[in-house]
């Protein structure tokens, strides 16, 4: 069974992570800088390290071993992880957010948005186009008569 914790459905953690190989070689530590800041379900982070951070309640610290398939799998990210490495991450949960209604709706409705507003600019584009191709055209010579009519008239 999957635990509900308090990070299920929170969007954003800052955690302090510091990651390792097997043989103790640190890869990445957020322990010299500022904690890294994780939306859970954008793929910030390798998928191992987003799961390790499921349920995790502020304060708690986790030691998570993450294999290959969910770290850098076969080609590894050279020259600092070697393919197929398994990774050694400590984790603490430093603080949770919420996202806020303008940050939700950047975040879900504009790129919705965006869908919808793109098709229907690029069908009044070739509307406008059609009904330009499809006008009749008139020479040169009839537009200067109508200009000279018109002229006359006044």
């Amino acid at each position: 069974d999957l635990a509900v914790g308090p990070t299920w459905g929170q969007p954003g953690v800052t955690v302090s992570v510091q990651g390792s190989l097997e043989d103790g070689r640190i890869i990445d530590s957020s322990l010299s800088r500022d904690p890294l800041q994780v939306e859970l379900g954008k793929r910030q982070v390798i998928p191992g390290l987003e799961q390790s951070l499921l349920d995790m309640c502020v304060g708690e610290k986790r030691r998570a071993i993450i294999p290959p398939h969910l770290a850098y799998g076969k080609r590894g990210s050279p020259p600092t992880i070697p393919g197929d490495a398994v990774l050694r991450f400590e984790v603490e949960l430093v603080s949770l957010s919420r996202a806020s209604y303008w940050q939700k709706v950047v975040n879900e409705v504009l790129p919705l948005l965006c869908l919808g507003l793109v098709p229907a600019l690029l069908g009044l584009i070739g509307y406008h186009l059609y009904r330009k191709a499809s006008s009749p055209k008139l020479s040169k010579k009839k537009l200067k008569e109508e200009k000279k009519n018109k002229a006359k008239k006044k």
